[in-house]
């Protein structure tokens, strides 16, 4: 993944002044446009486009340096018009362009460039199992994205499910791992900027179809899946796991997103206050050879 990385970022320098560069990039290094995001914004911190934008404005801001007119480098860096280029190039830099013209001040983001280091040898447990094609069972609703701490939204919607609604879990739930499981997906940032909200579900895989109870059904195709446990304090060990899946697991692992979706369960232990045992399950794919 760190040659598909930087594959992307010497494209995304050949073809900063193209208007749909985002959506060509993942085809153009070979890789799929989720598992791009994903891993980059894991590494990087940002998401593509920010740090797409960023080196488009970094680029005006040398043209401008070198006295090329403000409309001219509006239009070349996708801008359809100058006001919307003076705004954007304000956020970013704090100056109007023609106060960085006038004055021969920049702002410069410099290009990325992705490498290994070695840190303490962490390894990360995980095993690879099939599932068939199913579906999530529970109760949902609209929750903000909170990547740390506990979401006290989805709190509220644990405390909702009623104990009929838990019955019919337990009666629905055939598949493993047999437990009520934590989904969150239709991320209004596509799980990229810790803002916005996602759809949150409480409930249990199941192939059956007779779904009662006022349930939800959220329908799976069949995947692989990588599976990931982890124990100790709740919710944080859950949270870095989750992060150390797509910044340190990815990139160098021999699978690859197949969406950028992932469920997971928690077992409090009832002698060790705020200690758990988790699993995180993401659907993968084996890697090709290019």
């Amino acid at each position: 993944m760190l040659r598909e990385l930087n594959e992307a970022m010497a494209y995304i320098e050949a073809h900063l002044d193209e208007e749909d560069l985002p959506e060509k990039l993942a085809g153009a290094v070979g890789t799929a446009d989720c598992q791009l995001r994903t891993v980059f914004w894991a590494l990087s911190g940002m998401t593509l486009g920010e740090y797409i934008r960023s080196r488009r404005l970094s680029e005006a801001n040398r043209a401008l340096l070198q006295g090329q007119p403000v409309t001219e480098v509006a239009y070349r860096y996708g801008y359809r018009s100058v006001d919307g280029f003076t705004r954007a190039f304000k956020r970013w830099s704090g100056m109007l362009p023609s106060q960085a013209a006038a004055q021969k001040q920049a702002k410069m983001s410099q290009p990325l460039k992705f490498v290994v280091t070695i840190q303490g040898g962490k390894t990360m447990n995980y095993r690879i199992t099939e599932l068939p094609a199913f579906s999530f069972a529970g109760v949902s609703r609209r929750v903000p994205l909170q990547f740390e701490g506990v979401n006290n939204a989805i709190v509220e919607l644990a405390e909702s499910i009623t104990e009929a609604q838990r019955q019919e879990m337990h009666r629905l739930q055939d598949l493993e791992p047999r437990r009520v499981v934590n989904v969150s997906y239709a991320s209004d940032t596509g799980f990229l900027e810790e803002a916005g909200e996602l759809t949150h579900l409480i409930g249990v895989l199941t192939t059956r179809a007779d779904i009662g109870c006022g349930l939800e059904r959220l329908p799976m195709e069949a995947h692989t899946w990588a599976v990931f446990p982890n124990e100790g304090p709740f919710p944080e060990t859950l949270q870095n796991t989750m992060a150390g899946i797509y910044a340190e697991w990815l990139p160098g692992a021999d699978y690859e997103l197949a969406l950028s979706f992932s469920f997971s369960f928690t077992e409090m232990d009832p002698a060790r206050p705020g200690w758990a045992y988790s699993e995180v399950w993401v659907p993968v794919v084996k890697k090709t050879g290019r």
